[in-house]
C-alpha cells in the first residue's frame, strides 16, 4: 500500500473512536481522509457528508451503533481532512463517484447502506443509480437534486418571501450591474482569485445559507460591515459550492429523477424537515412519486440542519430501521 495510503488504528476505549484511519490516494493529486468506525464484519455503511466542501465530524460516527455496524466516513476530495485542502481540479460528480467505489474496493465491501444528507443525499442518488447492485439500503435527510432549479427556490424565492431583510443584505453585497443575476454573480465573484472580491461574496453568501438552513436561526442579517474584515476567518464550503453550482453539478439537468428507476428495489427512507426551506418538501416528494420503494419520513417543526429538533434522532432510527429489514 503507498505511503499516502498508510492504514493507521486506534485504541478503542471509546466505541466511536475509528477503527481505522488512512489518506487514500485515488488520483489527480488527491489524497481523501478515510475513517472505519464501529465493528469489523458489521453491517457495512458509509456516510456522505453535505457541502459540497464541508467535511466530516466525529458526531457524525455516533449516527452508526458501534455494535451492529462498520462504517466508513470520508472526506470528499478538497474537503475536511482531503488533501490538497479546497483542491477544485478533478473535482467533480464523477471523481466522487469513483473514489467511493475505490473505497469500498479497498475494504472488501459487497455492498453497503448508504446515509447522506442535503448534497450528501446529491452524492448517494448518483453514486446508488451509478452502482444499484453495490446497495443494500439508503438514508437520506433533505433531498438536493443537484439542479439550479432548486437553488433560485431557495435563493431567489423562499429568501425573499421568508426574510425579505437579509435578501436586501444579499443583493446589496453585488454591484448593482449584477443583481439581476445574482447566482451567476456570487459564483463568480467566490471563484475570483482577489480576495477582495471573493471574501465578502463568501461570507454573505455562507451567512445566508446557514440561516436558510436552521429553523430558529440565530442571526437573519449579514454583518455587511464584518463580511468586509480581512482578519476574520473564512469559511471554506462558499468555494467548492461555487464551483459545484456554477457546473450543474456535473449533471445533465434532472438527471436524478430521470434516472430513479435504477433505484428499484433499493429500500430508503428520506427524512425530510417540515420547514426546510434549503430542501424543501416538494423535492422529497418529487424523489419518492420516481423511487416507490423509498419512505418518507417528515419532521414537524424541523428545517434543513441535521441539529434541527427531531432531525438526527429520526436519521439513526431510519438507519436503525433499514438495518432490521437488511438482517431480518
Amino acid at each position: 500500500m503507498a505511503p499516502d495510503a498508510e492504514v493507521r488504528t486506534s485504541s478503542r476505549a471509546d466505541p466511536y473512536a475509528p477503527l481505522t484511519s488512512q489518506h487514500l490516494a485515488v488520483g489527480g493529486g488527491h489524497g481523501i481522509y478515510v475513517e472505519t468506525v464501529g465493528r469489523a464484519g458489521g453491517i457495512p455503511a458509509v456516510y456522505l457528508h453535505g457541502g459540497p466542501g464541508s467535511g466530516c465530524q466525529p458526531d457524525h460516527r455516533r449516527l452508526f451503533d458501534p455494535e451492529r455496524f462498520h462504517a466508513v466516513l470520508f472526506d470528499q476530495r478538497g474537503a475536511g481532512r482531503s488533501r490538497p485542502k479546497g483542491g477544485r481540479e478533478a473535482n467533480t460528480l464523477p471523481h466522487l463517484i469513483a473514489d467511493m467505489e475505490t473505497i469500498r474496493e479497498t475494504l472488501g465491501f459487497a455492498r453497503w447502506m448508504i446515509v447522506g444528507g442535503s448534497w450528501g443525499a446529491t452524492l448517494a442518488l448518483a453514486y446508488a443509480e451509478a452502482y444499484p447492485d453495490r446497495i443494500s439500503g439508503i438514508v437520506l435527510r433533505a433531498t438536493f437534486l443537484g439542479t439550479r432549479s432548486e437553488l433560485e427556490t431557495a435563493f431567489l424565492g423562499t429568501l425573499p418571501r421568508i426574510y425579505p431583510g437579509l435578501h436586501d443584505d444579499f443583493l446589496s453585497v453585488l454591484p448593482e450591474a449584477e443583481r439581476a443575476q445574482p447566482l451567476d454573480a456570487y459564483w463568480r465573484r467566490i471563484l475570483d482569485p482577489d480576495a477582495g472580491v471573493h471574501g465578502p461574496a463568501a461570507r454573505a453568501w455562507y451567512e445566508t445559507e446557514r440561516t436558510l438552513s436552521e429553523h430558529a436561526p440565530g442571526r437573519t442579517r449579514i454583518d455587511l460591515d464584518a463580511i468586509k474584515e480581512t482578519h476574520r476567518p473564512m469559511p471554506s464550503t462558499p468555494f467548492m459550492e461555487a464551483h459545484y453550482f456554477q457546473n450543474n453539478c456535473f449533471m445533465t439537468p434532472n438527471r436524478l429523477l430521470a434516472d430513479a428507476g435504477r433505484l428499484r428495489g433499493i429500500p430508503g427512507i428520506v427524512i425530510q424537515g417540515r420547514y426546510d426551506f434549503l430542501c424543501p418538501p416538494s423535492t422529497t416528494h418529487a424523489l419518492a412519486a420516481a423511487w416507490p420503494d423509498a419512505e418518507v419520513r417528515i419532521v414537524e417543526g424541523a428545517g434543513h440542519s441535521l441539529y434541527d429538533p427531531g432531525i438526527k434522532d429520526a436519521v439513526m432510527l431510519a438507519i436503525e430501521n433499514l438495518a432490521s429489514k437488511m438482517t431480518a
